[in-house]
Parts: structure tokens; C-alpha cells; sequence
């Protein structure tokens, strides 16, 4: 299925506010440069938007990335 978060093998918490404007490239570019790592592993991150009130988290699976939006 879809967005199934429960396959994930880590959870990253993003800190610091992130520009929820952001795509699939540019949450990828955070988790790069900001994290060092790679964003097709099977991790799950969660990006926090500046008030605090709306996330994003974005999931790689075998055939893309799922992006899911909380607002």
C-alpha cells in the first residue's frame, strides 16, 4: 500500500523550521546537505513548518517517494 509509514526503517526528525513551499526535490536537498545522508533509504522524515502546525514527511518506497502533508 501506498504511504505505509509502518515499513519504515528509521524515523528522522528534521529540526528547525522548514519552508513547507518545499517539494519531493527540495526536502531531498535538505536531507542531504543538512543531514548527510541519503533520502532513498528506507527512512521516514518529518519536516516541521514554521508555526509549528503543519508537516510534511516523505517516505521513499521501491517505486518513488511518497509525500505526505498534514496542514
Amino acid at each position: 500500500m501506498p504511504g505505509d509509514i509502518s515499513m519504515a526503517d528509521n524515523i528522522y526528525i528534521v529540526c528547525g523550521a522548514t519552508d513547507m513551499r518545499k517539494s519531493i526535490d527540495g526536502l531531498c536537498s535538505i536531507i542531504r546537505d543538512k543531514l548527510s545522508m541519503d533520502p532513498d533509504q528506507s527512512s521516514l522524515f518529518l519536516f516541521c513548518g514554521k508555526r509549528c502546525d503543519r508537516i510534511k514527511i516523505l517516505l521513499h518506497e521501491p517505486d518513488g517517494y511518497v509525500l505526505l502533508y498534514k496542514g
